[in-house]
């Protein structure tokens, strides 16, 4: 019998390490223990991966140290608008939302959407509907504005008015959250939720709810949620090349994801992967300072930012 795994990460976009207060390093690996042993009791009393997955996410969602939900990133105009998508390992079956301004969870809309598959994406208006009409909770676009959010955007502003061309930090320009997970039934599923990168432009989709680009799941191989440059991961199809990698190359989770993460690395982008195979064995590389991340599994539970 399989045994449960869960693993999450909470964005690459991690604050660097000499700016980490205590306060923001104790609130986020208290929410991150907190997502992990959320999905971890659904997946010990049976329950499915994608379940698991999609209520590991929630809890991330609804923690403002994350870009997500509550606590998003707030595009040019300085608005929110909401990318998330999840996979079953097991059939295929996926769904996603892209813009969403008004639902408070995108995770769990997308869950739904998988049940059907058809639509499987629904962007904008049409995914705040929707998920109205299927019974979700709605609220105002300021709902996920915080403080910090507005003065990232602030700053993002301030260097393009003032023609400032060194790299902007790694926490002002993405983050994301997602989980993968193993159930009991030897089952697969990845979930990522984001609210893009600080002053994107109105309109712009990344790779969060582009199935095959940050969220992969399939019985034969693994599971996966990226977070990083998603325009990289979608030209890459990253998560289906990871898959592909192992499927059809025999690479093992470590190489597929590992050489992933080398070639965002030579594209001059930001990336980060948390992964789990089959057999239930983990990977979570990344090639920025530092990246929100943890597992929890029979083992024990592991939580980190910045250390290995």
């Amino acid at each position: 019998m399989p045994k449960s795994v869960l693993v999450i990460h909470g964005g690459c976009g991690a604050i660097p390490k000499a700016e980490l207060t205590p306060e923001i390093n104790r609130a986020a690996r208290e929410a991150l223990t907190l997502a992990l042993r959320t999905g971890y009791r659904i997946l010990e009393s049976g329950g499915s991966a994608l379940d698991a997955v999609t209520e590991a996410v929630v809890i991330l969602e609804n923690d403002p140290v994350f870009n997500a939900g509550y606590g998003a990133a707030l595009n040019r105009n300085g608005l929110h608008e909401l990318d998330s998508s999840v996979m079953d390992g097991a059939l295929g079956l996926a769904g996603a939302v892209a813009g969403a301004r008004r639902i408070r969870n995108p995770v769990r809309v997308a869950r739904e959407l998988a049940k059907v598959s058809d639509p499987l994406l629904l962007i904008g208006e049409a995914a705040d509907s929707w998920a109205a009409k299927h019974g979700f909770e709605l609220v105002d676009n300021s709902y996920f504005t915080t403080p910090s959010r507005q003065e990232a955007l602030a700053r993002m502003l301030a260097r393009e008015e003032g023609d400032d061309l060194s790299p902007a930090p790694e926490r002002d320009k993405h983050g994301t959250v997602g989980a993968a997970a193993l159930d009991l039934h030897g089952h697969l599923a990845a979930a990522t939720s984001t609210g893009g990168y600080t002053a994107k432009p109105a309109g712009r989709v990344g790779d969060t709810p582009i199935i095959g680009a940050g969220t992969w799941a399939d019985d034969r191989t693994c599971a996966l949620s990226g977070t990083g440059k998603g325009e990289l991961f979608i030209r890459r199809a990253l998560g289906h090349e990871v898959h592909a990698r192992m499927l059809y190359g025999g690479a093992s989770l470590e190489q597929a994801t590992g050489e992933m993460i080398a070639e965002m690395t030579a594209l001059s982008g930001g990336a980060g992967l948390i992964a789990v195979d089959r057999d239930g064995n983990v990977a979570l590389p990344f090639n920025t300072e530092g990246m929100y991340r943890g597992w929890i599994s029979a083992q024990g539970v592991y939580v980190a930012v910045h250390e290995d």
